[in-house]
């Protein structure tokens, strides 16, 4: 991200990115708007071709249906059918003979005068039939007309058509050779007591139907089919659709529940565009095509347009970078050198020696650098000099201090009579201040700091007559870290005189010393009287500087001047249980 920002930021990319607005804004808006206008126009022919195709196959399909029709109403309405209907059982043998050849060839006729009429059939519940063509009366005294559906509902509809399914006729041809056929059925009735006769069937030519819907080319893969007005296919072209609702969802639901001439929809997350036209026996044409059959020369389009916007932006890179290379070549080589300042080195100095703007910054620039490097040699040394002063004023400030206490407790012995104790005391004193003193410079190994400290109980021990226990728990690798001089003797110091005198006994004093993530830390506790919150919340607060007494001023002033505003100390305590104080040193690089 932050490699993204500086290449953002920079001038080539800048010039860059302005050549690529000046050529690409035109293009892009030119190329969008012809692609958008281009869009509209051919969507909106190949959409009205596709209505257009769609009416003309429904009325060609209409035009059958109407044969169909036609064809029904004829023979319904025929005196010579309604007589053989009702008197040909009443009728003698010849009679009857002669009935049949006069209906069959008069079926024969009408079906033959119509292109669109295969097969004609008159059929009576007892096994009596007539029929045109290839109607076998074998197949149907096999038959039970009272088990079939489409029987039973022509019945329901008492005279009025009622349209099947695309089938194969189950009264034609020898064996099991049937015809494909589009059936309207209804009853026939007896126009004086209206009761019903017989059934009449007019089989259109489904070959016919089919290739009807075929013939229409709707895309590469698209399709039309023919539906009910509860969505049942009625015509398909694949026969296994026929009589089963339209399987799609979202197409059913748009077919049964819209009356919109055009629609869209999804199926299996592909877009189709759809189309339908109302036949009239009331069913729909339906054709339906994946959007993208008829909009694929756009994509093509759309697809030019951006591989030509593609190449001018390149050509705009290409004269952005001829362009902006020349002007911040300089440029480049001067921030290369900032960098460098950046990162410590003062001693670089920039080359460019050019007559322009940046010539003269890059001198302005050298000149700034030798300043800041006199300048810095005059703060560091100022620096060090107060450096030194401030740990000479610590360092003088926190020995009086111990040895006031030190001697005060010498001159107890001796007051007290206790010459040998005060003699051993003197020569405990003499050999902590020879270890105190016997080292140059003011940081100290840790190790010979706890030396110290076990010398510096030894005269406390004997002033107050008790036993003081150091325990200490140290990281073997820390026991050579050097710390500043007496940073944790205060502390040692304090245990005893605020933690164990006030309740005269001795006590247990623990060190431990670990290393975290570059920073030693380092907590000294006691087992002493402890302190009441207040004065440990004042003690803790920053601005409680003036309740710490001169040892812990010490450490905290050490801390300042040898590790940083990152380190300090913090004090935990509970009265009648203890103190612990936590010291942090973050360690320099």
């Amino acid at each position: 991200m932050l490699r993204f920002e500086r290449i953002r930021n920079r001038y080539a990319s800048k010039v860059i990115i302005a050549f690529l607005f000046i050529i690409l804004i035109p293009t892009t808006l030119s190329g969008f708007s012809f692609y958008l206008e281009s869009t509209a126009l051919v969507k909106k022919n190949v959409r009205a071709s596709t209505v257009q195709l769609t009416k003309q196959t429904a009325d060609a399909l209409s035009t059958m249906i109407n044969a169909g029709s036609d064809t029904s109403d004829l023979i319904y309405g025929d005196l010579q059918v309604q007589h053989a209907a009702m008197h040909y059982k009443t009728s003698s043998l010849s009679e009857q003979v002669e009935m049949s050849q006069s209906i069959n060839t008069m079926l024969r006729n009408i079906a033959y005068s119509s292109s669109f009429v295969k097969i004609v059939y008159i059929l009576k519940e007892s096994g009596v039939g007539w029929g045109s063509g290839t109607f076998s009366m074998s197949k149907l005294k096999k038959a039970d007309l009272a088990e079939l559906d489409w029987v039973e509902k022509s019945k329901e509809e008492d005279g009025r058509l009622v349209w099947q399914p695309l089938r194969q006729d189950p009264f034609s041809g020898g064996g099991e050779n049937t015809e494909l056929v589009l059936p309207v059925s209804r009853v026939l009735k007896d126009f004086d007591t209206l009761s019903q006769i017989g059934l009449l069937v007019v089989n259109m030519n489904g070959r016919s139907a089919i290739h009807t819907i075929r013939q229409v080319q709707l895309g590469e893969t698209g399709r039309y089919t023919v539906v009910d007005s509860k969505g049942v296919v009625m015509i398909d072209a694949d026969l296994t659709r026929i009589g089963k609702p339209v399987q799609e969802h979202g197409l059913y639901e748009l077919i049964v529940g819209n009356d919109a001439v055009e629609f869209e929809f999804s199926n299996e997350g592909v877009p189709y565009y759809g189309v339908k036209q109302r036949l009239s026996n009331d069913w729909l044409l339906v054709g339906t095509v994946p959007t993208v059959e008829i909009t694929g020369a756009l994509d093509k389009l759309h697809t030019r347009i951006l591989i030509t916007s593609a190449c001018f932006a390149l050509m705009a890179v290409l004269i952005g970078l001829l362009i902006a290379k020349k002007v911040t070549k300089p440029i480049k080589q001067l921030t290369l050198e900032m960098r460098r300042v950046q990162q410590g080195d003062l001693k670089v100095r920039t080359e460019v020696k050019t007559s322009d703007e940046i010539g003269l910054m890059s001198k302005h620039f050298n000149k700034m650098l030798d300043e800041i490097e006199q300048l810095m040699e005059r703060v560091e040394t100022e620096q060090k000099e107060k450096l030194e002063a401030e740990v000479r004023a610590v360092t003088y400030r926190i020995h009086p201090h111990f040895l006031y206490n030190t001697l005060s407790t010498l001159r107890w012995l001796i007051r007290s009579g206790e010459r040998e104790r005060a003699d051993q005391g003197l020569a405990a004193l003499t050999r902590l201040l020879q270890a105190n003193m016997g080292k140059d410079g003011q940081m100290i190994a840790l190790e010979e700091e706890l030396e110290i400290i076990r010398k510096y109980l030894v005269i406390l021990e004997m002033r107050y007559e008790h036993s003081y226990e150091l325990n200490c728990q140290i990281e073997p690798e820390l026991l050579e870290l050097r710390i500043p001089r007496m940073l944790l003797q205060p502390l040692i110091e304090n245990a005893v005189f605020h933690g164990f005198v006030p309740l005269n006994r001795g006590g247990h004093i623990s060190v431990d010393v670990y290393g975290r993530y570059r920073e030693v830390h380092i907590i000294v506790k006691d087992d002493g009287a402890g302190m009441e919150q207040e004065q440990l919340k004042r003690m803790n607060a920053r601005q409680g500087m003036e309740h710490l007494g001169i040892g812990l001023r010490h450490i905290h002033d050490s801390l300042r001047l040898y590790y940083g505003p990152a380190s300090g100390l913090s004090i935990a305590s509970a009265s009648g249980v203890g103190t612990a104080i936590h010291i942090t040193l973050r360690l320099q690089n």
